[in-house]
């Protein structure tokens, strides 16, 4: 088992909000980062985790950051937060071929978690994971609507994919499902779940991937920031307004939570979670 060794990390308690910050160096990379969550306008307890910690493995310095937004109950989400990450790095090819021990490692967790399902519940979960590699690489994975935006040369450049139902329809007819607005004005998978990748989801599992869109970006000089969120924040900023926010304030702590705040005056209901990473050379 991988151990991890965090530092420069202070957090704040997860309940019905939680917010915290850290910072190291990677290399020549001065890394900051901030998170916060709040729990939305709902009668559910909050679904929504998150890692945000650097962290010293095999010599290596690594970032490690994600959000996963769970439904139908917070029990997948938290299995996520305690194992995804450790999964990846006990992964072989982690060191040689990241993208292959990201989908490896995304495909195997969620096998734990279905055969864990007597424990866990039917629920599910998305995921995004952004791990940076000694201050050069940054490496996203994702399955779901959690989303990684990556501010470099001006650009906000979308790291990851939504997995929306209408766009692998065929795939989903292919395997005896089927994809309806009906209830709301949201397509769900056979009218339940909106999203067509997610991790767990026993009753849905014949229908649904969990294999992880991979993408990786080079960060240099131009790369300023990156912030991963739940579609809490998505629902109602696109990436550019969301950048446009966090940009404004230096420290990634206080852009966390004031991108939180924004999309709760945008009236998001949902849960919201973010987390802010600032790069410096």
């Amino acid at each position: 088992m991988t151990r991890f060794c965090c530092f420069g990390s202070e957090a704040a308690g997860r309940a019905s909000a939680s917010s915290g910050k850290g910072k190291g160096c990677q290399g020549q990379v001065k890394v900051s980062y901030g998170f916060s969550l709040v729990r939305g306008k709902t009668n559910h307890p909050m679904e929504d985790f998150h890692v945000a910690e650097l962290a010293e493995v095999k010599g290596n310095e690594l970032g490690l950051f994600a959000i996963y937004d769970g439904h139908l109950g917070d029990t997948v989400p938290a299995y996520l937060q305690k194992n995804l990450f450790p999964n990846i790095l006990n992964e072989e090819e982690f060191w040689t071929h990241p993208d292959r021990a990201l989908t490896k490692a995304y495909e195997k967790t969620d096998q734990a978690i279905l055969s864990h399902t007597p424990d866990l519940g039917p629920g599910g979960s998305t995921a995004v994971t952004a791990i940076l590699i000694n201050g050069r690489k940054l490496w996203v994975a994702n399955v779901g609507d959690s989303r990684a935006v990556l501010l470099k040369g001006g650009e906000a450049i979308q790291m990851s994919i939504d997995h929306d139902p209408n766009v692998e329809r065929g795939a989903i007819e292919n395997r005896g499902g089927f994809v309806s607005n009906m209830p709301g004005d949201v397509p769900r998978v056979c009218g339940q779940l909106a999203v067509s990748r997610a991790f767990g989801d026993r009753n849905l599992k014949s229908l649904l991937k969990s294999e992880p869109d991979v993408t990786v970006e080079d960060i240099d000089h131009t790369a300023e920031l990156v912030v991963l969120a739940s579609d809490g924040v998505w629902k109602v900023m696109n990436n550019r307004e969301a950048v446009d926010v966090v940009k404004r304030f230096k420290d990634p702590h206080t852009a966390a939570k004031q991108l939180i705040a924004e999309a709760v005056k945008r009236d998001s209901k949902d849960d919201i979670s973010c987390v802010v990473v600032r790069f410096k050379m």
